[in-house]
């Protein structure tokens, strides 16, 4: 733990002197949002359609994030540092996990106000516990298995297309399980509780990713 500690607390302070991910995420997410305002002609949306607007967004968003975890140990001797150090390898994949859900929570704090704002038409504070328990666990599988692509693809010279090509299909179950949890939430008169049978799903797809990426992750740092 003290390994990953470590690493996580590397990496935020990284973000905090260059500030190159999260403010790039979260200007996409808005600038999205705003195409969406205006492209669908309409004053507001809600139900599935918000809930698909804002899972793609959030997700597209995500994807810039996950092209950019591995860049600094890759330019700049990292991996070899910690291929030598006497820690778990494992410990990499958990921190780099980590980061990127400390990532897409602080994504989610300036997106979902904007979201409400620009399009959403009911108030999302009856449903907002739902909605928060709904988009932790779609962080959680962004997280991981944007970490395991992430791996994958910084060791190739397309990073940024092998990235996204090989993380999307991966996703789809989840983006839908997302979507189909939150749609209820965002309804003008909806629900205050996601429906458990996809939070059920998504719960399931984060745990066996989970236990996937951590197996494999050992042998995709040593190649």
């Amino acid at each position: 733990m003290r390994t990953v500690a470590t690493i996580v607390r590397k990496d935020l302070l990284l973000e905090l002197r260059t500030l190159e991910t999260v403010p790039t995420m979260g200007l996409f997410a808005i600038a999205t949002f705003v195409i969406f305002h205006f492209g669908f002609n309409r004053p507001s949306i809600q139900g599935q359609l918000a809930a698909g607007v804002l899972t793609v967004t959030l997700l597209f968003a995500g994807m810039l994030g996950v092209n950019r975890l591995f860049v600094a140990e890759r330019e700049q001797g990292g991996f070899d540092g910690f291929l030598l150090a006497p820690v778990d390898r494992t410990a990499m994949f958990v921190a780099k996990a980590a980061s990127l859900l400390v990532f897409l929570i602080v994504l989610e704090v300036i997106a979902v106000p904007a979201f409400a704002l620009l399009l959403l038409q009911p108030s999302v504070g009856r449903s907002l516990p739902g909605l928060v328990a709904v988009l932790a666990l779609a962080d959680v599988a962004l997280a991981v298995i944007g970490t395991l692509v992430s791996a994958i693809a910084v060791q190739t010279r397309a990073r940024d297309l092998i990235g996204p090509l090989l993380g999307l299909p991966l996703l789809i179950p989840a983006l839908l399980a997302t979507a189909r949890a939150a749609g209820p939430l965002l309804a003008v008169h909806g629900s205050s509780a996601p429906p458990g049978k996809w939070m059920a799903i998504l719960a399931l797809y984060d745990l066996v990713f989970a236990l996937l990426a951590y197996a494999l992750f050992d042998y995709l740092l040593e190649d």
